[in-house]
């Protein structure tokens, strides 16, 4: 039996990189999938390649620091699908720069998304998943275990999102919640794309990896597989590296 089956996941940021990458390998575990994003044709684009190879999946156009957006991506998984049992907090922004040059509004912004998103999907998807004893995992980054250059708002919140993580893991435990994280490192996803395009730039940031390459979105989509998976039964509150060996370099 597929490891999802029957299984109804939350997938946030779904529309690119590594959540489509996990909506879509979900998918074929045998979960359905409510694919949030802001980018409404390409989510909407990811959930038809979902049905066409014959899974389940269901689009949501939402921004994720809207509270209202977000409780409705909460309430169109229940609507369609009856339950929650997985939530992938996943959606996220990069906008570069030291705490000297990051303008106040890109600050908010950052936080907005990538911090007070996990909060209010966790928020509103809590309710559900202590009915099924359900899992969250969220996207951090290696830029919350260790320095990053030139990335003070994006590392803040994401060293939030992994802050936040154990405390939900201790919150909701009692629950039969599990609460994780991944901290992917450099990825050659969307985020990343304009930095990567730079040749110094890309060996600048490979450098300290010791597997030498960057991580793909499939990484990511397998170890959150791992973490929604029953062989993570016994597994919360864990920042879980998925970074070639980076933060140990």
């Amino acid at each position: 039996m597929a490891v999802l089956e029957g299984k109804v996941a939350i997938i946030t940021g779904a529309a690119s990189g590594f959540g489509r990458a996990t909506a879509e390998l979900f998918a074929t575990e045998g979960a359905k999938i409510v694919a949030v994003d802001y980018a409404a044709d390409a989510v909407t684009e990811v959930v038809k390649g979902i049905t066409e190879q014959g899974g389940e999946a269901v689009a949501v156009r939402a921004d994720v620091s809207q509270e209202a957006d977000v409780e409705a991506a909460v309430k169109t998984a229940v609507d369609t699908y009856g339950q929650v049992d997985v939530l992938f907090n996943n959606a996220g922004i990069y906008l570069p720069g030291a705490a000297d040059e990051v303008s106040a509004a890109d600050w908010e912004r950052t936080v907005a998304v990538n911090l007070t998103g996990a909060f209010l999907g966790t928020k509103h998807a809590i309710g559900e998943l202590k009915k099924t004893k359900g899992t969250i995992i969220n996207t951090a980054s290696a830029a919350a275990l260790i320095g990053f250059p030139s990335a003070v708002a994006y590392a803040a919140s994401k060293g939030g999102v992994q802050a936040m993580t154990t405390a939900c893991a201790v919150d909701f435990a009692q629950d039969g919640v599990r609460v994780n994280c991944i901290c992917p490192g450099t990825g050659e996803t969307g985020l990343t794309k304009e930095v990567l395009a730079n040749p110094e730039l890309a060996e600048a940031f490979l450098g300290p990896i010791p597997l030498k390459r960057f991580a793909q979105p499939a990484d990511v989509a397998h170890a959150a597989l791992y973490l929604a998976s029953p062989g993570a039964g016994y597994v919360t509150g864990v920042s879980l590296p998925v970074d070639g060996g980076w933060t140990i370099s």
